[in-house]
């Protein structure tokens, strides 16, 4: 008989009462997620089944230069914003985030609530850009986490970013 939990039945799932998340730079950015792949000792790959209600966003507007994440809508409608576009998606639809790519975020525009698998990389170092609040992150490992204005940023080699 297995003592670590490698499978999660559906019922399992069901019966977790999920975890409610609000986004530190966004109070209207809340989602109940069930982190199915820490559940079953997952480190470096992030495995989330997450409900966002009617009217509220998944996170805050976002880009990460280190880490790529995905979501496949199971049920209900919003918007995904990616850069500065805006589209309507739905249930069967996938939103692959790359590295480097643009910003990204959900909104739930519909009546019922928003269900996503999310599935994101784990990686000890990131960093990751809130263009709408003007912010950066630098999250290492081990290390508190460090958000600075973008405006302030001294770069004395130069700017890439």
């Amino acid at each position: 008989m297995l003592k670590e939990t490698y499978i999660l039945t559906r019922r399992d799932i069901d019966a977790l009462p999920g975890t409610l998340r609000t986004h530190f730079l966004n109070d209207g950015a809340r989602r109940v997620e069930k982190a199915l792949g820490e559940l079953t000792g997952m480190e470096e790959i992030g495995f989330a089944l997450i409900e966002v209600a009617p009217g509220d966003e998944s996170t805050e507007h976002h880009k990460h230069y280190h880490e790529e994440e995905c979501l496949y809508v199971i049920e209900g409608t919003g918007i995904a914003r990616v850069g500065s576009e805006s589209f309507q998606i739905g249930p069967g639809d996938f939103i692959g985030c790359r590295k480097g790519g643009l910003a990204h975020s959900l909104k739930n525009t519909g009546e019922v609530a928003l269900r996503c698998l999310a599935v994101s990389q784990r990686k000890a170092h990131d960093v990751s850009d809130y263009p709408r609040r003007g912010k950066r992150l630098y999250r290492n490992e081990k290390l508190t986490w460090n958000l600075v204005d973008l405006a302030v940023i001294d770069r004395p080699f130069g700017a890439k970013t």
